[in-house]
């Protein structure tokens, strides 16, 4: 008695805390505001593709890029003649395109011109002309060699600007390519981009060089950064920022003093170890952007590749500094070139569809549920509805940003809290068959249930943990929302429904729990199991089939991707103030251009369109003609070429986060059932996932970030749908070891049907809202689940199981085997 109200109170604690925590995450902005500033502040922000941010059109500006590195390259052939004897003068940059260099004597000027040459080849493409006069060498840039410089530049740019992103806590922002030299960087929910703006144009380039005693030909003078006194340095740089591997925020350990700390890669640790071994008594200047931030006396050789840069700053200068470190330095400085505020980059008309239609398949899995079990339906969906809502509040107490892929990992961590909860009512149905009286009918279901759900649960954890940890962007969104959402799912599906049934027995007491039976598909019984395994060859084979298949249309016609992946056009509008965005956006499906992104795009009337890679004049003239149907007056500013908004970086360390999660999955189920269960999983999965990539390039669906979302969701319900079969496997081994395998296999498949059916059935009506009617945007996500959802269901049936049965007979074959040697040793 003192246990359950104990439960009662602790539980109703949680919950009360819980829904506190999602009201501002419910409230607007302004009804936010009457809120205390620590409530307030901790609330969910919606991504770019759902409510919007800022807009900013940095350039790269590359107009010194080619006069410095003919520079260098001038230096190199300096170099070069020395070696061989040929004396020259200093090489003198007359612009930005060409390099003059005296040599003293005119006869070595064929020499000269030789080895100059040759320079010049070994760059790609071919860097410089060389021109002769007199005893002078000319080497004139090449407008193949400026081009690539410029476009190496620009993706060089991409990179850093991710990294200073990522390390600014701005989640999940738009940087792609546009035009030749622009890079756009679009952040969600920042309406202030000042700070942003100032990280982003600093190229913080940062090299160390030794103080000369006086001004020479080898030296320059550098200003501090206050400009109160001038250094003489050394030209050459002795290190440069490119050897750095972290750099953080530090204090003076006598002073207090804000400072910052480093850490060389091993190559720089052993430079610096040799430049202060051979210095000692020198200054040597640390130089960030062409001012020297400080210039220490080397007092002695310091060779742990550990260093402070101090300078008198404050905490916050410090910090940024250090946060500029570690991202890289910029090629070439960015000019801020467009400010503007963007809408969501679904529209506003598809998302509300999406909110619609994602009510909607959440009633229709309400009704589903309250149809197949009754009351105890009823109890399950209380549970439902406050796994949402303290899933929700746990998201916000992280801050967390809520993109599609992110909803994509809420919904399937919705979809396994019904899978709990309908194999909680399941193993109830099983014990109350069985004759127990409704405390224990509750008390054995639960106990039962728990296991597989934990082994369920858990991994997942695993996979979505990897996920976060290795992954980035959209794949990270996907695994915090679904590590959130399992979370509570363990609360709300084995604690609070657990207590709620328990009250209603106690105050019922003496009566059968009866669950209702619904039909055949309530009825299925390990007494009279369905013979599976006799189609076990027929259905391994047309899976494999399928799997080779879908490989083979990945080559020929292969997916569709999107501009997330391959870039595309922009078309920027300005339609006039009057003009909204939906009869823009139903203008353009009339049209038939399906495939274009359409985004308000600053003030009101002003839009952007994106369209795929490959697209042509006529198709920019359709979308152009489409838009003055609606707005007559329209005009078009700007059409740009964009790149892809994920980076060829993004794609590698997702590719690496989604294989750590399948190794941790196959080592949590090696480690909790056997090499067979983890192998078949495995096995069955990458069947799945081939099945479906096959269906996406079949069918033309673009494969964007939201199809991502979908892959992901699918490895997290079929590896769930796999664990709770084999859960069932492995207690019926338990229980009867001698029973052939074969036999066992078909007894669990049949008592774990109605479960399986039933949450493929509660998911599917989730999605199929989403389907028909959820747009383009949406329909990338629910299409491909859909149909995953029918491939895993049918694997966990037709492939996993066969798979366990062949190679558990090989395991079993060996056990008897081993143990028969063992009974004739003697």
């Amino acid at each position: 008695m003192q246990s359950f109200h104990t439960r009662v109170l602790a539980y109703g604690l949680v919950i009360l805390l819980g829904l506190g925590a999602v009201l501002p995450s419910l409230l607007s902005e302004d009804a936010r505001s009457a809120l205390p500033d620590i409530w307030a502040s901790r609330h969910i922000n919606p991504g770019l593709d759902l409510r919007g941010g800022s807009h900013l059109l940095l350039e790269v500006d590359t107009g010194r890029l080619a006069g410095e590195h003919l520079q260098q390259l001038a230096n190199e052939l300096g170099s070069r003649l020395d070696e061989v004897g040929l004396r020259h003068s200093r090489a003198t940059l007359n612009d930005d395109s060409s390099v003059t260099l005296r040599l003293t004597s005119a006869n070595d000027l064929d020499a000269a011109t030789h080895i100059a040459e040759r320079l010049a080849r070994e760059q790609r493409p071919t860097a410089f002309n060389v021109g002769t006069d007199d005893n002078r060498l000319t080497l004139a840039a090449t407008y193949a060699w400026r081009e690539a410089l410029t476009r190496d530049a620009v993706e060089r740019s991409l990179e850093v600007v991710r990294r200073r992103m990522d390390e600014t806590g701005v989640v999940e922002p738009l940087i792609t390519r546009q035009g030749s030299q622009g890079v756009l960087v679009q952040m969600p929910g920042v309406t202030d981009p000042g700070e942003i703006k100032r990280l982003l144009g600093r190229t913080a380039v940062m090299t160390f060089h030794l103080v000369a005693d006086q001004p020479g030909m080898d030296t320059q003078t550098l200003p501090d950064r206050d400009g109160q006194y001038d250094y003489p340095v050394q030209r050459t740089a002795l290190l440069k920022g490119e050897h750095l591997e972290d750099a953080r925020l530090g204090f003076d350990d006598r002073t207090g003093e804000p400072l910052v700390t480093f850490h060389l890669n091993r190559a720089g640790a052993q430079r610096f170890a040799d430049i202060t071994r051979t210095n000692v008594g020198r200054a040597f200047a640390v130089v960030l952007d062409g001012e020297v931030i400080t210039a220490p006396v080397i007092r002695s050789p310091i060779t742990g590749g550990n260093g402070q840069i101090s300078g008198g700053f404050s905490s916050r200068e410090a910090s940024e500094l250090a946060l500029l470190l570690r991202a890289g330095a910029l090629p070439a400085p960015l000019n801020v070139v467009e400010e503007r505020t963007v809408g969501p980059e679904l529209g506003s008309d598809t998302i509300r569809m999406g909110v619609t239609t994602g009510l909607l398949g959440a009633a229709l899995v309400l009704g589903f549920m309250v149809v197949i079990y009754g009351r105890w339906g009823l109890i399950a969906n209380t549970a439902l509805v406050l796994n949402v809502l303290l899933t929700l509040g746990l998201l916000g107490l992280l801050g967390a940003t809520l993109t599609l892929p992110g909803i994509a990992g809420l919904i399937l961590s919705i979809g396994m809290a019904v899978d709990a909860n309908i194999l909680i009512n399941e193993r109830i149905r099983e014990e109350t068959r069985r004759g127990r009286r409704a405390m224990s009918a509750l008390n054995a279901g639960f106990d039962r249930a728990f296991g597989t759900i934990v082994d369920a649960s858990v991994t997942t954890l695993i996979a979505v943990s990897l996920l976060f940890m290795f992954g980035s962007g959209p794949i990270r969104g996907f695994a915090v929302t679904m590590g959130a959402g399992l979370l509570v799912s363990m609360f709300t599906a084995v604690g609070v429904t657990r207590l709620l049934m328990t009250a209603w027995v106690r105050r019922h007491p003496g009566q059968l729990l009866a669950l209702p039976e619904r039909g055949l598909l309530t009825r299925f019984s390990e007494d009279k199991p369905l013979h599976f395994m006799r189609v076990r060859g027929a259905g391994l084979l047309l899976s494999i089939l399928l799997s080779l298949a879908s490989v083979g249309l990945l080559f020929a016609p292969g997916l569709n991707q999107g501009i997330d992946f391959k870039g595309g056009t922009a078309i920027e509008i300005n339609a006039g103030a009057d003009t909204t965005i939906e009869p823009l956006r139903a203008a353009l499906l009339d049209a038939g251009v399906t495939e274009a992104s359409l985004q308000q795009f600053g003030d009101a009337g002003q839009y952007r369109v994106r369209l795929p890679a490959g697209t042509d004049n006529a198709r920019i003239e359709t979308v152009q003609t489409a838009v003055r149907d609606v707005a007559p007056d329209a005009v078009f500013p700007k059409v740009d070429n964009v790149g892809p908004s994920v980076s060829g970086q993004f794609l590698e360390t997702s590719l690496l986060a989604v294989l750590l999660a399948g190794g941790g999955m196959f080592l949590y189920l090696r480690l909790r059932f056997a090499s067979p269960f983890a192998t078949a999983a495995m096995a069955t999965l990458a069947l799945d996932l081939t099945k479906t990539l096959g269906f996406l390039a079949l069918t033309g669906i673009e494969f964007n970030l939201t199809a991502i979302a979908a892959l992901l969701a699918l490895i997290g319900y079929s590896v769930n749908d796999k664990v709770v079969v084999f859960d069932r496997m492995r207690e019926q081994l338990a229980l009867t070891p001698d029973m052939p395998l074969g036999e066992l296999i078909n007894r669990c498949l049949t008592g774990t049907l109605t479960r399986t059916l039933f949450t493929s059935a509660t998911t599917f009506l989730a999605l199929v809202p989403m389907a028909i009617a959820g747009g383009d945007a949406v329909a990338s996500f629910a299409l491909p689940m859909l149909f995953g959802i029918v491939v895993g269901t049918g694997s966990s049936i037709f492939i996993a199981a066969p798979l366990v049965l062949r190679l558990g007979k090989h395991r079993l074959k060996q056990d008897r085997e081993a143990a028969k040697v063992l009974m004739d040793m003697p």
